[in-house]
Formats: C-alpha cells, structure tokens, sequence
C-alpha cells in the first residue's frame, strides 16, 4: 500500500519511501526536510537541555545522521528548511505568567530555579540558541526563527510551503517527543504528509519517550521511517 500526494505526475517521477505503517511515495520538489531545532541548547554539553538534567550524551550519532538526510535532501532537489526556536533576550516573547509556556518550559522553570542562568537559555543572538557548527546552512535553505514548540505557530511556514506546491515534510531534529512531534502534528491538520526519520531524531527525556512519539506519529499523524529508506528512496 502507498499514500501521498501526486503519485508519478509531471516530468519529475515519485520516491517510494519504505515506512510504517506503509510505504509512501513523495516528489523531491513537493517535498521538504524539516531540520528542527538543531542547537547547541538541544544538542551539547552545557547547553539547555544538558542544563535542566536532561541527557544529551548521544546525540552525536544524530547529528551525523541529520547531516546525511541534509546532504541527500539537497542533491535530489528536496527543500531544506531549519527550524530555530527561542526568544528575545528579555523573553518578552516567552509568555510571562498568563502563558502556558512560562509554566511548562523547561528553561524558563530552569532559569526560574537558577537566576544565575538567566539570559543564557535560547535566547536570540547568543550561543545557546545558535545552530550546531556541523549543520551550516547553504544558499537556498530556509531559517525559519519559532517561539513554541511547534514551528507552524505564528511562523511563515505554511505560507512559504504551499507557494512552492509542498505537501510532503521530511522530519530530522530535536526533540522528538516535543518539537518535532508538535510541528509535524500541526502539519498533519494543515494537510501536509509528515514522515519522521527514527535515527536523525532524538527526544527529550528517555528511549521510550523517543519510541512512544514514533508509535504515536506512525498510528495517528504519519509516517515513520529510518535514514537509510530514505536514502534508498532518493538513490533510485
């Protein structure tokens, strides 16, 4: 069984991606590969999440993996687009006590604890909120700034999206229990094909944080598929 949107029309033929539940054929030029939050506060020691005791350790092998779909992305003509996610250094884009995210962020509640790291957590124009060294943008992809987890939410997204006809997003990032969860959720009800790639996504908290996000997308709001059925996907 395959799903997906315009299976073989136009000069361009469709990719057919091995995933679960089933696989799904996508067109590199309605597709983009949606890097998200790949940051030093999401991604290394002394950033953000390493800071609010969340293990970052193997995130190395992700990194790595992320770089791979990117590279794969671009050769086929697939959209590269990175998501970038925190605040004004006064956090005024934060919420303060009426929003929801002033009581559930992780790193406001962290800095809230220790008023010694104030300012440091992804706040704009400083290291932590920065892209990681190894995942440099190019020329033609996309950076697309977020203050929620999800990156439809009061971003331009969707409108960039659907101008240049792309229905079908590629998911690699961090985390994928929060972020990459939400975004590719609220592509879902905007009608986009969301496929999650397993190995070029991490979570916030344990394993099975990471294993339930998967089951859930690939039961309730897409695909699920691993580095390598993309590849094989892409290469043929």
């Amino acid at each position: 069984m395959t799903s997906g949107y315009a299976l073989n029309t136009g000069a361009q033929a469709s990719k057919l991606i091995q995933a679960e539940p089933e696989a799904i054929a996508i067109k590199p030029s309605e597709t983009a590969l949606i890097v998200v939050d790949m940051q030093n506060a999401y991604t290394t020691i002394e950033g953000y999440l390493d800071l609010a005791g969340f293990d970052v350790s193997a995130t190395a092998p992700v990194v790595k993996n992320i770089n791979s779909a990117i590279e794969l992305s671009r050769k086929a003509g697939i959209q590269v687009v990175f998501l970038q996610n925190g605040w004004d250094p006064q956090y005024v884009e934060a919420g303060g006590e009426g929003s929801p995210n002033w009581h559930k962020s992780n790193a406001l509640k962290t800095m809230r604890k220790h008023p010694e790291l104030e300012g440091r957590f992804l706040a704009k124009g400083g290291w932590d909120y920065a892209l990681v060294d190894e995942l440099t943008p190019q020329e033609g992809d996309w950076i697309i700034p977020k203050t929620r987890y999800s990156g439809f939410f009061n971003t331009n997204l969707d409108s960039m999206l659907r101008a240049r006809g792309i229905r079908n997003l590629v998911f690699t990032g961090i985390a994928t229990n929060v972020c990459v969860e939400s975004t590719l959720r609220d592509g879902f009800h905007l009608e986009y094909f969301g496929i999650a790639l397993s190995d070029a996504t991490y979570p916030a908290g344990p394993a099975s944080a990471h294993d339930a996000a998967l089951k859930n997308i690939s039961t309730f709001f897409g695909w699920v598929a691993s580095l390598e059925d993309y590849q094989n996907a892409l290469s043929v």
